[in-house]
């Protein structure tokens, strides 16, 4: 796969830079393009989460679903565990953010955590490749969720 300015931390998860344009009115970031994508992914769906200083999402992974995200404002530590049994249990941590725009594209089976380790709230765009829920959210939530789990191995 040749996604410009992209780094596989995981094998599958894609990690690319993005550009911040600026100019007297603000700012400009692409986060993704149809032509720069990898094979099979293309979001379902997008929505915006905002999270509050020192609070975390996750970690969860996903049975079926890959997740989009990107980072552009505030400042989030990306957690990342390789879950899959063919590769080698692998722990990834980066800051990304306001500072480290990116977009990260997490297959299933990889267990994903972000936390706000900055000092407000921030914002994270979400592009799932798959319906919350399925058509009609009619189908079970294709979650497994770690964060409550007090043995579980992923820790922040």
């Amino acid at each position: 796969m040749d996604i410009k300015n992209a780094i596989e931390p995981l094998p599958g998860v894609i990690m690319r830079a993005l550009a911040k344009h600026s100019d007297l009115r603000g700012w400009l970031i692409e986060t993704f393009r149809d032509d720069e994508l990898p094979p099979g992914f293309r979001p379902a769906m997008g929505y915006i989460s905002m999270t509050h200083p020192g609070i975390a999402r996750g970690p969860h992974e996903h049975r079926e679903q890959s997740d989009g995200f990107a980072f552009l404002s505030g400042k989030f530590r990306l957690y990342l565990w390789e879950n899959r049994p063919q590769f080698e249990p692998v722990e990834f941590v980066q800051d990304v953010g306001e500072e480290n725009p990116v977009f990260v594209i997490v297959p299933p089976g990889v267990v994903h955590a972000y936390k706000n380790v900055g000092t407000s709230d921030a914002f994270v765009l979400n592009f799932p490749d798959r319906l919350f829920m399925g058509v009609g959210k009619s189908e079970p939530v294709d979650e497994i969720r770690h964060e409550n789990d007090p043995d579980s191995r992923f820790k922040l």
